[in-house]
């Protein structure tokens, strides 16, 4: 994992832009550093900052009334956070959580004119929200652990990342008990090792064979267009 500030251009969407509209953006553009679990947005809320993750993820909870939670969707280097607010004033549906101790670069909503952008990745969040919605619907919840796992250790760009059973069982929408079941199965075939809070990849192969489909096709979405040279473009509000 990261422990220093990666910079801005370890965002792709930041490093996809033209030279002339990235110095436009970068002096409005504060690097932050936060904490696992540290809350970025909560439900009901004014959308009044965007984020780009420089390193770790960030997890997009839907919260039940009677309080329990499940993770719809994460955004990552490829990405950004709260992008609809550079179009319109908007309120938060969603609990934005840090993933893992991450960089991220932060931009109030007015000090951003880059509606092309936000549209663009608007639409890979809704596709990514879809697929995670399906994932959540109709696989088993080992299948699910195991893509959680691979999906977080590209993020953390390491095979021991700390997670304890209660932000597992959050991401998941899962019992803690559950979670406890499950990562022993998993470590039992030999593709993890699961002690206080600290998993060890041990068998990557292992693990992408217990996961399901959708680590695939997430990895394939959140993946750069094949034509870069496109790039994004400023507009106005």
């Amino acid at each position: 994992m990261h422990t220093i500030d990666p910079g801005p251009r370890s965002n792709k969407l930041l490093a996809s832009l033209p030279y002339e509209d990235f110095q436009l953006l970068i002096p409005h553009l504060s690097s932050v550093q936060l904490a696992q679990g540290a809350v970025l947005a909560e439900p009901g809320a004014e959308v009044d900052q965007a984020y780009f993750p420089l390193s770790g993820a960030v997890s997009l909870l839907v919260l039940m009334r009677d309080g329990k939670a499940v993770e719809t969707g994460t955004v990552g280097c490829e990405g950004i956070l709260g992008a609809i607010s550079g179009i319109s004033p908007c309120t938060w549906q969603v609990k934005a959580v840090a993933q893992l101790p991450m960089f991220a670069g932060r931009v109030a909503s007015t000090e951003m004119p880059v509606a092309d952008l936000c549209l663009r990745y608007n639409e890979v969040l809704l596709a990514q929200t879809r697929i995670t919605a399906a994932c959540n619907a109709l696989h088993q919840v080992e299948a699910r652990f195991c893509r959680w796992l691979l999906q977080t250790r590209d993020r953390a760009e390491s095979d021991t990342i700390m997670l304890t059973q209660e932000f597992l069982s959050e991401m998941l929408g899962v019992r803690r008990t559950s979670v406890t079941e499950v990562a022993s199965k998993i470590q039992a075939a030999g593709a993890i090792s699961y002690s206080r809070g600290i998993i060890e990849i041990i068998d990557l192969d292992a693990l992408k064979a217990l996961s399901c489909e959708c680590y695939e096709t997430l990895r394939e979405h959140n993946s750069p267009s094949p034509q870069p040279e496109v790039g994004f473009r400023f507009t106005a509000k």
